[in-house]
């Protein structure tokens, strides 16, 4: 009997701690809390601390406190000048009312897919009423506190505060930067065979003025050295004839000489002469002196 009694109290301790277990429950410093009742909510527990419930019949969801951040992947939005563009944004939220969250959401996966979607409608609906020069300008503040406005107003019907909206990149999509890149490429290349001729041309006529410059000068170099060799020729006939002035017999025997120089100098030369001829005149007067 005492054994069987000891079994009893065994169990019935074990049934006791199963069921304080059951109706304790501790809120965290981060945490807060939604008790439920056959699935119904009937009250929020936000202070930090044990808490108690009733045991098997409610049970408790807890929600973080703290700021969250939602980073959903990038989306292309058409502008108001039909650019398209992949945006790239992020959120950072706090759940706020868990009563309202729980009715509409209940998970936070589920709140951050139905979040997402609320960024993603409220950037497109924003940016598609704006140009790309506009969003690259100084409005780019406005229109980030347009979104985050608009964030706000739809993010409160499922129970969270958004902190803060931001576009962290919006870049072209992939096949338009390709393209833009080809035709950069091909308005270079264009760019380039024009430049390429354009200075093949000034090349050709620079050439033709340095050619044609180089024509006048040697004309006008030759001119100039023809009236100088003319002058020079004018100059030593002067020369000449004044010598010759002077002395008329020695300029006679002056161009003998030459003429004897001239004529047999050449030794294949064939001389047929008188030797009365004038033109041994001074050769003879040699002779007869040398006799």
């Amino acid at each position: 009997m005492r054994t069987n009694f000891k079994y009893y109290l065994a169990a019935c301790g074990i049934a006791v701690l199963f069921v304080l277990a059951n109706a304790i429950y501790i809120v965290n410093q981060a945490e807060q809390a939604i008790v439920l009742q056959f699935g119904e909510p009937i009250r929020v527990v936000k202070e930090p601390g044990l808490k108690f419930k009733i045991p098997f019949i409610q049970n408790v969801v807890f929600y973080d406190m703290r700021l969250l951040n939602l980073d959903p992947p990038a989306q292309e939005v058409v502008l108001n000048d039909k650019k398209r563009l992949d945006v790239d944004s992020f959120t950072r939220y706090r759940i706020i009312n868990p009563l309202r969250f729980y009715q509409t959401v209940r998970t936070e996966d589920q709140a951050q897919s139905k979040l997402a979607e609320i960024v993603n409608s409220s950037v497109r609906k924003i940016l598609g009423r704006i140009t790309l020069q506009e969003l690259l300008s100084e409005k780019r503040n406005q229109i980030m506190r347009d979104i985050s406005k608009a964030v706000k107003i739809d993010a409160e019907q499922i129970g969270v505060n958004v902190a803060d909206v931001r576009i962290r990149r919006a870049d072209l999509p992939l096949e338009v930067l390709q393209a833009i890149n080809a035709r950069m490429k091909t308005e270079r290349e264009r760019d380039a065979k024009e430049f390429r001729a354009r200075g093949q041309q000034e090349a050709q006529q620079i050439r033709a003025a340095a050619e044609k410059e180089k024509t006048i000068i040697i004309a006008e170099a030759e001119k100039q050295a023809q009236i100088t060799r003319g002058e020079g020729d004018k100059e030593a006939i002067k020369i000449w004839n004044d010598a010759a002035n002077q002395d008329k017999e020695f300029f006679a025997f002056y161009r003998s000489l030459e003429a004897y120089k001239n004529s047999l100098s050449n030794g294949e030369a064939s001389l047929v002469l008188s030797p009365d001829s004038e033109f041994f005149k001074y050769f003879r007067k040699s002779l007869n002196t040398g006799n």
